[in-house]
Order: structure tokens, then sequence, then C-alpha cells
């Protein structure tokens, strides 16, 4: 019987682009044109899409600078005197709103873990748990978190109660917790729900207990699984810190607004806005990277 040994093009490869026998690889005239054709493609997307990002910002900027009220509306808010008045006061503002999202989100974590896991109790002696978590989860997700900050800020206050804080800033911290671990432990809780009962009654079959169940095999793969609108949260906790502020608390926003009230120049709510958005973008892009990252390997079979 006679074997017959396919040679190698001329260029180290076969039709398909994949090498032959030989050590050095050189890509195949198919390959190479192929190539060269997404290459073309993706510059003339990336041209399109900043051909159309300019002339939709020309549009927005003829429009604007156009309208009758321009001139007023430009001194009134975008006025470079008051901005680098408020620039450092509302940094300095800022590092306490920076101190309440990490003692809050750290706060948030852990109380919305507690109550998604006590919702999630099996048993009928759990009932009156799970009953209780469900009714804080209503409760706080359905109240507006302007109105849960001014009743713990002013009213805590009020009643005078003795070793309780006035401080508005912890006062504060806890009115966001209180709100922010219900939207939490919702998410936890879809988390170790979609998690499948065969992970469990197999961490059972191996010797495992309820609990060590639900801490080693159901909780490692429901927080994985979340992690993006974890993330979401998070970002949103960011911006809220500034609503501290209404208590009375010297933070990025109460800063542009001490000025404000004395210059009539609403510039420093402009400046204390972008300085909340340049913090929000690193969280938005993480948790967009995170979530790529996810869909990246589900799509490929991997574990989330």
């Amino acid at each position: 019987m006679t074997v017959v040994k396919q040679e190698p093009g001329r260029d180290g490869a076969d039709d398909s682009g994949m090498p032959g026998g030989d050590d050095d690889y050189v890509p195949s005239a198919r390959r190479l044109d192929r190539e060269r054709y997404k290459r073309a493609r993706s510059r003339r997307a990336t041209g399109i899409a900043a051909l159309s990002t300019l002339v939709t910002a020309v549009v927005l900027y003829v429009v604007v600078v156009n309208a009758p009220g321009w001139p007023r509306t430009k001194e009134t808010f975008f006025s470079a005197e008051y901005a680098r008045e408020a620039l450092p006061k509302v940094l300095e503002g800022l590092w306490l709103n920076v101190r309440l999202l990490l003692v809050c989100g750290a706060a948030v974590l852990v109380l919305g873990m507690l109550i998604a896991v006590a919702r999630t109790l099996r048993g009928p002696v759990f009932f009156p748990v799970r009953a209780l978590a469900a009714a804080y989860t209503d409760f706080f997700r359905g109240l507006p978190l302007i109105i849960n900050l001014m009743i713990v800020v002013l009213g805590v206050p009020a009643l005078r109660l003795q070793g309780v804080t006035v401080d508005p800033v912890l006062l504060g911290g806890t009115a966001l917790t209180l709100t922010y671990s219900a939207y939490v432990a919702e998410v936890f809780r879809a988390g170790i729900e979609s998690v499948h009962p065969s992970q469990r009654a197999a961490a059972r079959s191996l010797g495992l207990t309820n609990r060590q169940a639900l801490r080693h095999v159901v909780l490692p793969q429901a927080v994985r699984r979340q992690v993006p609108p974890l993330l979401n949260d998070l970002v949103s906790l960011q911006k809220d810190t500034g609503l501290v502020s209404i208590g009375g608390a010297i933070d990025a926003v109460r800063a542009a607004d001490i000025i404000v009230g004395r210059s009539l120049n609403y510039t420093p709510y402009i400046v204390a806005g972008l300085v909340f958005v340049a913090l929000t973008i690193p969280m938005t892009r993480l948790t967009d990277w995170v979530t790529a990252r996810m869909d990246r390997r589900r799509a490929q079979g991997g574990t989330i």
C-alpha cells in the first residue's frame, strides 16, 4: 500500500491557511486577503463613527450657542471664575463622599447578603425570619431614598434618645445602608436561586451540612454570577452619597451649594456634577469589562 504525502503549498500552508509540515509558517494568500478585508472594514466603521460623532457635536454646539438665552446661561452656569473658586472646595467635600461609599458599600454587601440568606432559608421553622426579611426588602425598596434620608437624618435627632448620635454623616450613611441593602439583598437572592438544586444535593451527598453547602458551594457561585449588577448598585450608591447634604454634611454637593447661595451663580453645581461623573466613569467601565468578560466565558462554555 502506497501512502501519498500531501505537500504543503509554496507558502508553507494549505488552502485553509493552516500550517503545513514546515516549521516556518507563512499565511496563505486567502488568509491575508481576509485579514486585509477585516482591517479595511474596521477602519471604515471607525471613520464613520468618528464622522457621525463630529457632526452630532457640531450640530449640538451650533444649536446651543445660537439659542436666545445662551449668553445669560453661559454666564450663570459656565463661569470660569466661579469654577476655579468651587473646584478646590468641591474636591475637599468629595473626600466625604468617597469615605461614605467605602464604608456604606461594605455594610450594604454584608447586610444584603444576610437578608438574602434569611429569605432563602428552608423549612417552616424559619418562616418568621423569611417574612421579616421579605418585609424589610419590600419596605425599603418601595420607600424613596430621599424620604428615608429625611426620616433618619431629621427624625432621629428629634427623638432625643440618650446615646444615639445626631451626626448627619452617620445618620445619612445609615439611611443609605438601609435602602441599598434591600436592593443588594434581592441581587444576592436572585444569584442564590439561580444555582441549580443539584449543586446543593451533590454537596449534601458528599457529607456537607446545609450550612456548609450554602457557604462553600452555593454562595460562591451566586456571588460570581451577580458581580455586574452588584457593581451597578455600587455606582448608584456612589452618586447618592451626595444626598447626605440635606442634613448639613459638607460633602461635594453641599460645598457647591454654599458657593451658589453666596454668589447666585450655578457654576459650582456643574463642577460638582462633573467631579461625580469623573468618579463614576471608571466604575462604570469596570462593570462593562466584567460583564463582557463573563459573557465571553459563558459563550465559550466555561464557568461563570
